[in-house]
């Protein structure tokens, strides 16, 4: 007869304990994403070896990978909490649209850059303020919520805008875009810089832990003593918030404002964290694992690029990368609930 009490569970010294381990996971993935990266710079150097077998022209590259990697990866971090909470944005595009024409439209009126940095951040986080609002307080589901908000965003900023590109000369705003640090663009910098802070509140603050706890149960953190509805509207306002930082980058990569900015950067930012490892149920996820996502979506387009394919390949290639990931999360969400 067995004796019970001998068992124990496995440990992390076993050999397949990390293999199955929810631990593990994040540390897991990432380094698949890793492992995928090199795959696409191996396809590059046979594609054109012109470029990925030459260390100049290959540095170049990669840095105008990541400066195009940029504002989708602030909106992604964003992004990464709202999903993590249990919930989903897809007013993500349309926010930075409207934050852009917005503050393009102060300079219009010679406000300094200050004040059109300053326009775009307030209208971000109020933006996000009224999706959170009506999804913690309004009791509207997150998809319908932030659906009207995509559309009524992109209808504002284009009654703000008369449907026109808007020029910006102010000098400050768009050096952003061509100023480097250290060899690197500074639209990289606030991309690495947002990163790291998100990942600090994710990881190292209460915040962060709520967030979890919250997309893990929001029944059980509000039992516990959590106030469900003000921390998920904080979380929007977070997501609005950097889409007002976005808006500022992208502003000052293209030189001007304009409603049709951030056009499928939900599908992007979405994407980028599915693939990142972020559940769609909520109660994980990592910011590294989203940025990881971004730099090879990104990545992919890059090969599409230069190997001058069609948008349209690219967006069936990117369709069928989410539902893969997708796949994997199931099988492996599966895999971690059945015994040992």
């Amino acid at each position: 007869m067995i004796d019970v009490m001998t068992r124990r569970s496995p440990s992390p010294a076993d050999g397949t304990s990390w293999l199955r381990s929810d631990r593990g996971e994040p540390v897991r993935r990432n380094l698949g994403l890793v492992g995928v990266l090199a795959l696409l710079y191996l396809i590059g150097a046979v594609v054109r070896p012109d470029i990925f077998l030459d260390g100049g022209r290959l540095w170049s590259n990669e840095l105008t990978v990541l400066t195009q990697a940029a504002s989708i990866g602030v909106v992604t971090v964003g992004m990464t909490f709202v999903m993590i909470s249990g919930g989903i944005d897809l007013s993500v595009g349309a926010l930075l649209a409207l934050a852009s024409v917005w503050c393009t439209t102060v300079a219009t009126q010679s406000y300094g850059p200050g004040v059109m940095i300053l326009t775009a951040l307030v209208v971000g986080t109020a933006s996000g303020l009224v999706n959170g609002l009506l999804i913690a307080y309004g009791r509207l589901v997150p998809f319908i919520a932030t659906l009207a908000m995509m559309v009524a965003a992109r209808g504002l900023s284009q009654k703000i805008s008369g449907k026109l590109t808007q020029i910006v000369k102010v000098d400050a705003i768009n050096k952003i875009a061509v100023d480097r640090i250290l060899g690197v663009p500074e639209l990289v910098w606030i991309m690495l810089l947002v990163a790291a802070l998100g990942w600090i509140l994710l990881n190292r603050t209460t915040f962060g832990r709520r967030t979890v706890a919250i997309g893990g149960n929001a029944e059980a953190a509000r039992l516990a003593g959590l106030n469900v509805r003000r921390h998920t509207v904080l979380i929007y306002m977070l997501s609005g918030l950097c889409c007002g930082i976005a808006a500022i980058m992208v502003t000052s990569l293209s030189n001007a404002g304009s409603s049709d900015h951030g056009n499928l950067y939900e599908l992007s930012a979405i994407a980028a964290a599915i693939i990142g490892g972020t559940l769609l149920s909520g109660g994980r996820g990592t910011i590294v694992g989203s940025i990881l996502g971004v730099v090879v979506f990104t990545q992919i387009s890059n090969l599409f690029v230069i190997k001058n394919l069609q948008l349209e390949y690219q967006l069936i290639a990117q369709g069928a990368i989410i539902v893969a990931a997708v796949l994997i999360q199931q099988f492996r969400i599966g895999a971690l609930r059945r015994p040992a």
